[in-house]
């Protein structure tokens, strides 16, 4: 990955920006459990930050994905993981579809307002019984003349409390699981929508989440994405970005870990020695370095391809794998040295550790990585390769 004078700028400015508007308030949005949504992203808004590879007809910076890469990579240097999740939503999970696909109704209703950062957006995937398993979900939009009415219910919505939108999949037929399903967007001021309690999570504490349910929502068919029925389709090409987003995401953060490790170990002595002076320790901290390299080498190939307009499936799945696993070896090897102090809650490492843990599960656990790096190995039962 080759860098111009163009991408530096702009890592500059969300680096800026992590260090002045963000990190001075994450232990409180940690505690409160929530974060100023709307004035946060109405500052990112202004500077660009939530439009970047959107058309600049609609507000956007225009620019390829390589950028947005760069963006996440710095979010990555938050202190808390729940504010860079917040954004990665609005930015990579539930506007790709309605900018790639939506008509131009779509565009200057909610995709130009969530550019300008004036719409907070959510992404309605999830249900109780579909995680993972997209195809299993049961929320369903039934025409009735040119609206849709819908009924069911979303689980782990990430935004959703306090959006403005919900970038919904729902069943709008009964045909086979992978046909029948399509994307609409769905205002959540529309009578019929109601959100549990925030969520009580592990991790992630100063994003809001909760469940959503549709009871009898109409709204007009003209909110659908694209043609009826490609909605499963859209959702996995969005996924790819997310997927990539979120192994950038946990570069920067990782290397926090260490960085901060490294630096506490220093100061830390034990029998006389600096914790540091222990070869196992310090051995152990290059080998999670080298680790760290390895994954940003397989994001960066991820993401030249994905420019290139190749399809990055397979690695973006296992960069996704490995941003998750990596990110749970490096965070426990951390606090590890840390001793009684990273059992803390408000430990910096500690925090990471639970933080980080959402990434082998969110936008498809490792198993449904493995599942589809299998399939496109050619090596799952019954299975050959293409």
């Amino acid at each position: 990955m080759k860098f111009t004078p163009e991408h530096e700028a702009l890592r500059k400015t969300v680096r800026d920006f992590v260090e002045k508007e963000i990190n001075p308030h994450c232990d409180e949005w940690e505690a409160a459990g929530e974060f100023p949504i709307h004035e946060l992203f109405k500052k990112l808004g202004n500077l660009g930050i939530l439009g970047i590879q959107k058309p600049e007809e609609y507000g956007g910076m225009g620019l390829d994905y390589s950028y947005n890469l760069v963006a996440a990579e710095e979010l990555g240097m938050a202190h808390c993981g729940g504010v860079p999740l917040a954004i990665g939503v609005q930015t990579d999970m539930c506007t790709p579809a309605i900018s790639r696909f939506g008509s131009d109704e779509l565009k200057r209703s909610f995709l130009a307002p969530a550019i300008a950062g004036d719409m907070v957006g959510c992404i309605g995937v999830s249900e109780v019984g579909a995680g993972s398993d997209v195809a299993g979900m049961k929320t369903t939009a039934r025409k009735d003349g040119d609206d849709y009415i819908i009924n069911g219910s979303k689980m782990w919505i990430t935004n959703s409390p306090k959006s403005d939108f919900i970038c919904l999949l729902a069943n709008t037929s009964d045909d086979k699981p992978h046909k029948n399903k399509s994307l609409i967007v769905v205002p959540t001021k529309t009578p019929g929508i109601s959100f549990s309690p925030h969520l009580n999570k592990l991790g992630m504490r100063s994003s809001e989440t909760a469940q959503i349910f549709f009871d009898d929502v109409r709204v007009p068919q003209r909110y659908r994405i694209g043609a009826e029925g490609t909605g499963f389709m859209m959702q996995m090409l969005q996924f790819q970005e997310e997927r990539l987003w979120g192994a950038a995401n946990v570069i920067k953060a990782l290397e926090n870990c260490i960085t901060k490790t490294i630096e506490y170990c220093r100061e830390r002595k034990t029998f006389g020695q600096p914790l540091i002076d222990n070869q196992v320790i310090h051995f152990r901290l290059a080998e999670l370095q080298t680790e760290v390299e390895a994954l940003r080498a397989l994001t960066y190939q991820a993401c030249e391809l994905h420019v290139e307009g190749k399809d990055v499936t397979r690695l973006a799945s296992m960069a996704k794998l490995k941003a998750g696993r990596l990110g749970r070896e490096v965070t426990d090897s951390c606090l590890q040295y840390w001793g009684g102090n990273g059992y803390m809650w408000d430990n910096p490492i500690s925090r990471a550790h639970r933080d980080v843990r959402l990434v082998s599960i969110g936008g498809g656990a490792d198993e449904i990585m493995l599942g589809i790096i299998c399939k496109m190995m050619g090596i799952l039962p019954g299975k050959k390769r293409d």
